[in-house]
């Protein structure tokens, strides 16, 4: 009976931890671009909103409930219907059909004026920083690849201007031994999941590919000690269980929820 007793014991114990982890990882880290209820953002590590959706007056009811606010810029690229596009259009290099979105050109002392232009405003309302979209532009496989030293020099100019400001790079992986020294942390989508733009399918990662990216992961994480946040897309519960199953032992950060980021995350049904 004893011997029952302390396998039962254990048992509560690892399903009690497995629970508490993952609401503690689900509550940790936030992305959505479409407009929430500033009282509704509660108790997240990292947030990352659209500011267009937001008052000054809001963020400091967000600040105060959550670590690091975060309004998101894209410095690869401007999408059509963004309202810096008139801004923006004729410094461009090319459509990315996927979202609707035009290459924005680091190369032209008038894109990076108004990218500076832009980032001011926005952290005027203040955000704790910027989450820095479409990174992977420029790296090895990126449409802007060979815009690699423009980018450098963008990152440069933007950590000498708010050396104190918290900046989130998004993918990008294969150049962060160039961006490291101007940004806090990396995110990176699709890493446990693989959605398809062909035909807007969710689904899991294979697992070898899968392991090779965490590997990856780490190694980044230990070799400059950049935090880690995962960006994983579901649309059902079942995919929500799986993703989380598989991602759980990293030990890292993550969120999880529909491609078009526009609503909270809900998996409860």
């Amino acid at each position: 009976m004893r011997q029952i007793k302390i396998i039962f014991l254990l048992l509560s114990s690892i399903i009690m931890n497995n629970f508490s982890a993952k609401a503690q990882a689900k509550e940790e880290v936030l992305f959505c671009y479409g407009k929430l209820k500033p009282q509704s953002i509660v108790g997240y590590k990292y947030v990352v909103l659209e500011a267009k959706h937001y008052t000054k007056a809001d963020i400091t009811t967000i600040q105060k409930n959550n670590v690091h606010v975060l309004a998101y810029i894209s410095l690869g690229e401007i999408n059509a219907h963004s309202e810096h596009f008139k801004t923006l259009k004729n410094n461009t290099l090319g459509k990315n059909e996927n979202w609707n979105s035009h290459y924005l050109d680091l190369s032209s002392s008038k894109t990076v004026v108004a990218l500076m232009l832009i980032i001011k405003d926005l952290l005027s309302d203040g955000y704790d920083g910027l989450f820095l979209d479409n990174i992977d532009n420029f790296s090895t496989y990126g449409k802007q690849k060979e815009h690699k030293e423009y980018l450098i020099k963008f990152l440069t100019k933007l950590r000498k201007e708010y050396p104190k400001l918290f900046f989130l790079q998004n993918a990008g992986l294969d150049i962060v031994e160039d961006t490291n020294k101007f940004v806090d942390a990396v995110a990176i989508e699709s890493v446990a999941t693989n959605f398809t733009f062909d035909d807007k399918k969710y689904k899991l990662r294979d697992e070898e590919d899968y392991k090779k990216y965490i590997a990856k992961l780490k190694n980044i994480n230990n070799k400059y000690n950049l935090p880690i946040i995962l960006i994983e897309y579901a649309d059902t519960k079942k995919l929500y269980d799986a993703i989380v199953k598989r991602i759980l032992s990293t030990g890292f950060s993550f969120f999880i929820g529909k491609i078009d980021l526009q609503t909270l995350p809900n998996y409860n049904k």
